[in-house]
Protein backbone atom coordinates (compact mmCIF):
# COMPACT_ATOMS: atom_id res chain seq x y z
CA UNK A 1 0.00 0.00 0.00
CA UNK A 2 1.38 3.17 -1.04
CA UNK A 3 1.49 6.10 1.41
CA UNK A 4 -0.66 8.55 -0.10
CA UNK A 5 -3.48 5.37 -0.25
CA UNK A 6 -6.51 5.34 2.03
CA UNK A 7 -7.37 2.53 4.62
CA UNK A 8 -10.22 0.57 4.22
CA UNK A 9 -11.66 -1.25 7.65
CA UNK A 10 -14.51 -2.70 8.70
CA UNK A 11 -15.52 -3.22 12.35
CA UNK A 12 -17.41 -5.46 13.18
CA UNK A 13 -18.77 -5.60 16.56
CA UNK A 14 -20.63 -8.70 18.15
CA UNK A 15 -23.34 -9.39 21.20
CA UNK A 16 -20.39 -10.91 22.77
CA UNK A 17 -19.42 -9.36 26.17
CA UNK A 18 -16.58 -7.08 25.74
CA UNK A 19 -17.74 -3.79 24.72
CA UNK A 20 -15.32 -1.32 26.28
CA UNK A 21 -12.60 -3.30 23.61
CA UNK A 22 -15.14 -1.87 20.58
CA UNK A 23 -15.29 1.26 22.47
CA UNK A 24 -11.67 1.69 22.56
CA UNK A 25 -10.84 0.54 18.85
CA UNK A 26 -13.55 3.33 17.71
CA UNK A 27 -11.98 5.78 19.94
CA UNK A 28 -8.37 5.26 18.39
CA UNK A 29 -9.33 5.22 14.53
CA UNK A 30 -11.83 8.48 15.33
CA UNK A 31 -8.53 10.21 17.11
CA UNK A 32 -6.08 8.81 14.12
CA UNK A 33 -8.92 9.87 11.34
CA UNK A 34 -8.85 13.38 13.32
CA UNK A 35 -5.70 13.85 13.46
CA UNK A 36 -5.14 12.98 9.46
CA UNK A 37 -1.84 10.32 11.32
CA UNK A 38 -3.33 8.24 8.93
CA UNK A 39 -5.63 7.92 5.78
CA UNK A 40 -8.22 5.96 7.19
CA UNK A 41 -12.21 4.84 6.11
CA UNK A 42 -14.20 2.75 8.44
CA UNK A 43 -17.49 0.98 7.79
CA UNK A 44 -19.14 -0.37 11.03
CA UNK A 45 -20.98 -2.98 11.78
CA UNK A 46 -22.90 -3.04 15.27
CA UNK A 47 -25.65 -6.72 16.15
CA UNK A 48 -28.60 -5.63 17.56
CA UNK A 49 -27.34 -7.58 20.65
CA UNK A 50 -23.99 -5.42 20.77
CA UNK A 51 -26.14 -2.51 20.90
CA UNK A 52 -27.61 -4.33 24.26
CA UNK A 53 -24.54 -5.52 25.31
CA UNK A 54 -22.65 -1.78 25.02
CA UNK A 55 -25.59 -0.20 27.04
CA UNK A 56 -25.47 -2.91 29.86
CA UNK A 57 -21.73 -2.94 30.06
CA UNK A 58 -21.00 1.10 28.96
CA UNK A 59 -24.22 2.10 30.56
CA UNK A 60 -24.45 4.43 27.31
CA UNK A 61 -25.68 4.63 23.88
CA UNK A 62 -22.40 6.36 23.03
CA UNK A 63 -21.35 4.25 20.03
CA UNK A 64 -24.23 6.28 17.76
CA UNK A 65 -21.62 9.52 18.11
CA UNK A 66 -18.73 8.07 16.37
CA UNK A 67 -18.32 9.43 12.88
CA UNK A 68 -18.52 6.65 11.01
CA UNK A 69 -20.71 4.99 8.52
CA UNK A 70 -22.52 2.38 10.63
CA UNK A 71 -24.72 -0.23 8.46
CA UNK A 72 -27.32 -2.44 8.96
CA UNK A 73 -26.72 -6.22 9.29
CA UNK A 74 -28.85 -6.80 6.47
CA UNK A 75 -27.36 -4.05 4.04
CA UNK A 76 -25.81 -6.64 1.02
CA UNK A 77 -25.04 -2.78 -0.60
CA UNK A 78 -22.76 -2.18 1.56
CA UNK A 79 -19.81 -1.60 -0.47
CA UNK A 80 -17.48 -4.28 1.97
CA UNK A 81 -20.13 -6.93 1.12
CA UNK A 82 -17.82 -7.24 -2.62
CA UNK A 83 -14.18 -7.73 -2.83
CA UNK A 84 -14.26 -4.84 -5.46
CA UNK A 85 -14.57 -2.43 -2.77
CA UNK A 86 -11.02 -2.97 -1.65
CA UNK A 87 -11.62 -2.81 2.27
CA UNK A 88 -8.22 -4.45 3.58
CA UNK A 89 -8.90 -5.04 6.69
CA UNK A 90 -11.81 -6.32 9.00
CA UNK A 91 -11.64 -6.79 12.65
CA UNK A 92 -14.77 -8.11 14.40
CA UNK A 93 -14.08 -7.06 18.24
CA UNK A 94 -15.50 -8.86 20.45
CA UNK A 95 -16.32 -11.58 18.44
CA UNK A 96 -19.07 -14.12 19.91
CA UNK A 97 -18.79 -17.84 19.32
CA UNK A 98 -21.62 -18.22 17.62
CA UNK A 99 -20.03 -15.45 14.77
CA UNK A 100 -16.96 -17.16 14.91
CA UNK A 101 -18.17 -20.46 13.83
CA UNK A 102 -20.49 -18.83 11.11
CA UNK A 103 -17.22 -17.33 9.60
CA UNK A 104 -15.16 -20.42 10.07
CA UNK A 105 -17.94 -22.64 8.00
CA UNK A 106 -18.24 -20.25 5.21
CA UNK A 107 -22.29 -19.11 6.38
CA UNK A 108 -22.73 -15.98 4.57
CA UNK A 109 -26.33 -15.20 6.24
CA UNK A 110 -25.84 -11.39 7.23
CA UNK A 111 -23.74 -8.72 6.43
CA UNK A 112 -20.95 -9.67 9.00
CA UNK A 113 -20.26 -13.01 8.06
CA UNK A 114 -20.67 -12.24 4.16
CA UNK A 115 -17.49 -9.46 4.84
CA UNK A 116 -15.91 -11.81 6.40
CA UNK A 117 -16.36 -14.61 3.79
CA UNK A 118 -14.67 -11.53 0.70
CA UNK A 119 -11.65 -10.71 2.85
CA UNK A 120 -10.94 -14.24 3.29
CA UNK A 121 -11.73 -15.27 -0.35
CA UNK A 122 -9.99 -11.84 -1.15
CA UNK A 123 -6.77 -12.96 1.00
CA UNK A 124 -6.90 -9.79 2.87
CA UNK A 125 -6.80 -9.20 6.54
CA UNK A 126 -9.56 -10.58 8.97
CA UNK A 127 -8.80 -10.30 12.79
CA UNK A 128 -11.32 -12.19 15.20
CA UNK A 129 -10.85 -11.33 19.01
CA UNK A 130 -12.18 -14.05 20.70
CA UNK A 131 -14.50 -13.18 23.70
CA UNK A 132 -15.20 -16.32 25.31
CA UNK A 133 -13.77 -18.66 28.09
CA UNK A 134 -12.97 -21.55 28.46
CA UNK A 135 -13.16 -22.51 24.82
CA UNK A 136 -14.77 -25.89 23.72
CA UNK A 137 -13.14 -28.33 21.07
CA UNK A 138 -15.53 -26.84 18.94
CA UNK A 139 -14.32 -23.29 19.36
CA UNK A 140 -10.81 -24.32 19.02
CA UNK A 141 -11.98 -26.42 15.68
CA UNK A 142 -13.53 -23.18 14.37
CA UNK A 143 -10.41 -21.28 15.27
CA UNK A 144 -7.99 -23.19 13.61
CA UNK A 145 -10.23 -23.33 10.13
CA UNK A 146 -10.35 -19.40 10.32
CA UNK A 147 -6.59 -19.74 11.06
CA UNK A 148 -5.84 -22.24 7.91
CA UNK A 149 -7.96 -20.15 5.51
CA UNK A 150 -5.88 -17.22 6.51
CA UNK A 151 -7.67 -14.69 9.52
CA UNK A 152 -6.35 -13.81 12.80
CA UNK A 153 -7.65 -14.88 15.93
CA UNK A 154 -6.14 -12.73 18.93
CA UNK A 155 -8.03 -13.68 22.00
CA UNK A 156 -9.35 -10.37 24.30
CA UNK A 157 -6.68 -11.29 26.50
CA UNK A 158 -5.39 -8.66 28.19
CA UNK A 159 -1.57 -7.85 29.19
CA UNK A 160 -0.36 -6.59 32.20
CA UNK A 161 3.44 -5.96 31.72
CA UNK A 162 2.55 -2.19 31.39
CA UNK A 163 1.18 -2.12 34.47
CA UNK A 164 -1.99 -1.12 33.82
CA UNK A 165 -4.31 0.53 36.73
CA UNK A 166 -8.06 0.81 35.02
CA UNK A 167 -10.27 -1.08 33.49
CA UNK A 168 -10.12 1.04 30.33
CA UNK A 169 -6.20 0.72 30.60
CA UNK A 170 -6.03 -2.95 30.48
CA UNK A 171 -8.57 -3.16 27.78
CA UNK A 172 -6.53 -0.96 25.88
CA UNK A 173 -3.45 -3.82 26.17
CA UNK A 174 -5.63 -5.97 23.82
CA UNK A 175 -6.79 -2.53 21.40
CA UNK A 176 -3.47 -1.93 20.75
CA UNK A 177 -2.21 -5.68 19.94
CA UNK A 178 -4.80 -6.04 17.23
CA UNK A 179 -4.12 -2.04 15.87
CA UNK A 180 -0.65 -3.45 15.52
CA UNK A 181 -1.93 -6.53 13.78
CA UNK A 182 -3.94 -4.10 11.64
CA UNK A 183 -0.80 -1.93 10.69
CA UNK A 184 -1.76 0.65 11.95
CA UNK A 185 0.25 2.71 13.50
CA UNK A 186 -0.20 3.55 17.57
CA UNK A 187 1.39 4.57 20.52
CA UNK A 188 1.56 1.14 22.78
CA UNK A 189 3.51 0.08 25.60
CA UNK A 190 6.61 -1.92 24.09
CA UNK A 191 8.41 -4.49 25.65
CA UNK A 192 11.78 -3.69 26.67
CA UNK A 193 11.47 0.16 25.09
Amino acid sequence: MSSDSKRKIVIAISGASGSVYAKLILDALETLQSNNVDKIEVGVLMSDNAKVIWEGELRDENYKNYPFTFYNKTDFNAPFASGSAKYDTMIVLPCSMGTLGRIANGISNDLLTRAADVILKERRKLILVARETPYSLIHINNMKLVTEAGGIICPATPSFYSNPTTIEELAKTVVDRVLDLAGIENSSFRWGE
